[in-house]
């Protein structure tokens, strides 16, 4: 079928971003979707000025749809979520609108919505079809949005990077916990790690991620479809850990197991008022917070392993 032939709608749903990746899944699954905008955000001088993180709205093929059908499945969506008690926090109203768009080819148009965004002192984040010429000082990363997590539009991304760019000593071996599309990993890389062991439970996000540095022409990335457990102990030099808190909380065991004495890890993906359980298994695992960092309404922790 020509473009000039579909039918395309815009679903906008409203929802908290903690849950903006599982959304994604729902409506490709169940949808002819070709793009989805997750956030708009708007920066200068590094500073978010405006942000839209809180809709997704997901462009797709129908010959016709029904407002109250769609209404419907998510909020019965919005229900199974709640149920299966993932998230320990209100997670959206889900709240549906549905707008009928011209015949246009939104798998292409959907792209005018991602521009270059400079996330930390250095690094800028641009999609692949976007011509960048970095400024002095600055570090050009290609990440295309896709299924995984992990764009750099998100604070808790941004967290890790900046923490990244302060404390990773040159020539670190480094393990990316959760590691999503791998922007973290890539980064870690172009700031001047040696090596990055990547592990994700999920697989659509490792291939993901090894297209990604493969694009960004980063070979010494290992990623694996695993979690922390099978790396080494008392290797890594620096950790990234940007996963929920409760996650967070249950694996700091094996978080401190695989970093050498004198190692950093930034926990992210921790949202204010959550953040009691994490400093109970950091204090509890005998770890030092070296600094407490805050975006939006998340904290990031940089921990040492003292001994």
């Amino acid at each position: 079928m020509s473009v000039k032939d579909k039918t395309y709608w815009e679903i906008t749903v409203e929802i908290n971003p903690i849950v903006s990746d599982v959304v994604c899944d729902i409506i490709q699954t169940e949808y002819d979707c070709e793009g989805i905008v997750t956030s708009e955000e708007t920066y200068k001088n590094l500073e978010l000025i405006k942000s839209t993180e809180n809709i997704i709205k997901a462009y797709i093929v129908a010959d016709d749809l029904n407002f109250n059908e769609i209404q419907s499945f998510f909020k019965a969506k919005r229900q199974e979520i709640i149920d299966r008690k993932a998230f320990n926090t209100d997670i959206g109203s889900f709240d549906v609108s549905i707008k009928k768009q011209e015949n246009t080819d939104w798998s292409k148009k959907w792209k005018e919505h991602w521009k270059s965004q400079k996330i930390s002192n250095k690094i800028v984040i641009c999609p692949s079809w976007e011509n960048y010429e970095p400024k002095e000082n600055e570090i050009k990363v290609n990440i295309d949005p896709g299924n995984a997590f992990g764009t750099g539009t998100h604070a808790t991304t941004q967290l890790c990077v900046k923490a990244c760019e302060k404390y990773m000593i040159p020539n670190a071996v480094v393990a990316d916990i959760g590691t999503g599309s791998g922007i973290l990993s890539i980064c870690a890389m172009k700031l001047g790690a040696k090596s990055v062991d990547a592990v994700d439970n999920d697989e659509t996000a490792v291939e993901t991620a090894i297209k990604n540095a493969e694009m960004n022409n980063e070979s010494l990335i290992k990623f694996q479809t695993a979690t922390s457990d099978v790396l080494e102990s008392f290797k890594y030099d620096f950790v990234f850990a940007n996963i929920l808190h409760n996650v967070l909380a249950e694996i700091m065991p094996d978080l401190k197991r695989i970093m050498k004495i004198g190692a950093k890890i930034i926990l992210s993906g921790i949202l204010e008022g959550k953040e009691g359980v994490v400093l109970e298994a950091i204090e509890k695992n005998g770890m030092r917070i070296k600094e407490e960092m805050h975006q939006t309404e998340w904290i990031g922790y940089v921990v040492e392993k003292e001994k």
